[in-house]
């Protein structure tokens, strides 16, 4: 079957109106943060900016598979020496609107260069918000795991009882682990923690964020022939990243320049896969 890659040039909310409901299987983005290149996207207030994305979130909630979900990437900013508070408020209104909060998910930069300001350091992270529309929703876990670590070959040699047995929280969580379940297995599931470097290259946009951030996604919400959506393409990583992975692909974006770019680079993506 061959992938079908739909490029929109124009603003966000207009072009979602073009998009059947319940059509997209993922939502992978990372629209501008308030009051950032603004030369580029116009830049939005922090004090706006939860009354300038509801309406393209409403498009996004219609366009959603109702097994689908929305990965939202983005970032507080500092005002007037105090942290912002506009995305937690974008938290609540999504909620409010009829999304899940489902998880929070941390990109932890590791290779983030050194800085210092008067009151705070460099941040060295960006959250990653997942929302859905219903509590059961697709997801590949076993398609994320990672290998078991160092840890397993010291803690699973000598196993007490307790680690033989469901051994309840201390806390009173309800939670609990049998340890001994490990004993025999090769690979893990990982935390909600992703241990990435920041993008390196030149990809001619100023907020290029790597592709394994994208394809850790799209391995752990989506399986070949599914749609990915990306809002807010910019240099169109995600769709990049989608298309290689064998899913159909949406992008749209407000700059023309970045249109063509996407389409040369999907095209020469095409040729690779055939």
């Amino acid at each position: 079957m061959k992938l079908i890659t739909d490029i929109y040039l124009g603003d966000s909310y207009e072009q979602l109106q073009l998009l059947p409901d319940c059509s997209v299987d993922l939502i992978f983005t990372s629209p501008p943060y308030a009051d950032q290149r603004k030369t580029t996207y116009g830049g939005v207030q922090p004090t706006v900016y939860v009354e300038w994305f509801l309406p393209i979130a409403a498009e996004l909630l219609r366009v959603l598979k109702p097994s689908g979900t929305f990965v939202l990437n983005i970032k507080e900013k500092v005002v007037n020496g105090e942290r912002s508070t506009y995305v937690l408020e974008l938290i609540l209104a999504l909620r409010q609107q009829g999304w899940l909060w489902t998880e929070e998910f941390i990109w932890h930069k590791k290779n983030c260069y050194p800085g210092k300001w008067p009151n705070r350091f460099r941040d060295a992270w960006e959250r990653l918000l997942q929302f859905n529309k219903q509590r059961q929703f697709s997801m590949y876990q076993e398609a994320v795991m990672v290998p078991m670590g160092d840890w397993a070959t010291g803690r699973l040699k000598h196993l007490s009882n307790t680690d033989q047995l469901r051994d309840t929280s201390r806390v009173g969580s309800g939670f609990g682990k049998k340890v001994s379940n490990w004993l025999t297995r090769t690979q893990a599931y990982p935390t909600n923690v992703l241990h990435l470097a920041t993008e390196c290259s030149n990809k001619q946009h100023s907020a290029a964020f790597p592709e394994a951030l994208p394809e850790w996604f799209i391995q752990l919400f989506t399986q070949e022939q599914d749609t990915v959506l990306d809002p807010f393409m910019g240099s169109g990583t995600t769709l990049i990243v989608a298309h290689r992975m064998k899913r159909h692909t949406i992008g749209i974006d407000i700059v023309p320049e970045y249109c063509e770019m996407v389409r040369k680079k999907l095209n020469e993506t095409e040729l690779y896969l055939i």
